[in-house]
């Protein structure tokens, strides 16, 4: 019996399609088209049922995940949004499909992105779901941010909080229970409503060495800016920003830290600049760019071993 096909295998054997410069060598979130003066970022993600969203999630929190997920990837480039081309599987439920039409009226509207057609197919009765977007925008200037120039000396910074949707995961899915009110609510909304960073990503674009944004879990997530840029990212683990949310649950030792960074879900921006580079938002500086390769942490000014996962990895 062969050794199985991982995600990142198939993806090299890609690479060796995508020859095209928008492309990116297939090493980043989006393919960047020059597109007259312009520059068109375009980006495709999915949501597969029981892998990406809960059989039980409601389909208007789905249905805006879809596009937040999405839009992310814009964000990361500095990208102002254009339009959405939709791929949408039918499973039977008619009353299903009408609430995800709600969502996705709800969550254009909030975005302000037109949806400009697609294609539905049916799974059938009972089947599980597999939705997909297209979206397309429109680059702030020449610089579209990519994950390779990151170079030794560069700080890394995040926007936001990160681990808030791990753990809203956590109790959506009954793992953990008697959650205040409150305290539920902001997890739950952080996980099922991500808050795509496109104001961020387009005042940053011109200034940052490298950028992306957090989908598959902070370490992850800085281990593929590690590679594309050949150097050592090494993080803090005590400068990784957490909720009061998070910590009221889950407290703020090393193995709740760890968690947050490797749980994914976040949809903030990881980035790196010049220690000199001043940034126009607030941000939190969680580590350098060291010589050498891959994600190092440390907790203070002792190391800490990395975990055998950095992420969720497709199999």
């Amino acid at each position: 019996m062969g050794v199985a096909l991982t995600e990142f295998d198939f993806i090299d054997q890609l690479k060796t399609l995508a020859t095209h410069p928008a492309a990116r060598g297939l090493a980043d979130d989006a393919a960047v088209l020059p597109f007259g003066r312009h520059k068109l970022v375009m980006t495709h993600d999915m949501l597969v049922e029981d892998v990406h969203f809960l059989s039980n999630a409601d389909p208007v929190d789905v249905a805006w995940k879809l596009i937040a997920v999405n839009l992310s990837d814009l964000a990361a480039k500095g990208a102002k949004p254009l339009g959405l081309i939709m791929g949408y599987s039918k499973a039977g439920d008619d009353a299903w499909d009408t609430a995800f039409v709600r969502g996705l009226k709800e969550a254009i509207g909030h975005f302000r992105i037109p949806l400009l057609g697609g294609d539905t197919v049916s799974v059938g009765e009972g089947g599980k779901r597999i939705l997909s977007l297209t979206a397309f925008g429109e680059a702030k200037g020449h610089i579209v941010p990519a994950r390779n120039d990151a170079a030794p000396g560069h700080a890394i910074y995040v926007t936001g909080n990160i681990g808030d949707a791990w753990a809203g995961l956590q109790i959506a899915s009954g793992r953990t229970n008697n959650v205040d009110g409150e305290t539920s609510k902001a997890l739950l909304k952080a996980y099922n409503r991500p808050d795509p960073k496109l104001d961020e990503g387009r005042a940053l674009s011109s200034l940052v060495s490298a950028m992306m944004d957090i989908s598959d879990g902070l370490l992850l997530d800085a281990a593929r800016i590690a590679k594309a840029s050949e150097v050592n990212l090494e993080i803090d683990l005590e400068r990784i920003p957490l909720s009061s949310a998070f910590k009221t649950v889950f407290g703020d030792g090393e193995n709740a830290r760890m968690s947050a960074a490797t749980g994914g879900d976040d949809y903030q921006l990881l980035l790196t600049a010049r220690p000199e580079t001043v940034l126009p938002i607030d941000l939190t500086c969680i580590g350098h760019c060291r010589a050498g390769s891959g994600v190092s942490l440390i907790s203070g000014d002792e190391p800490v071993k990395l975990p055998e996962n950095l992420g969720f990895v497709h199999a």
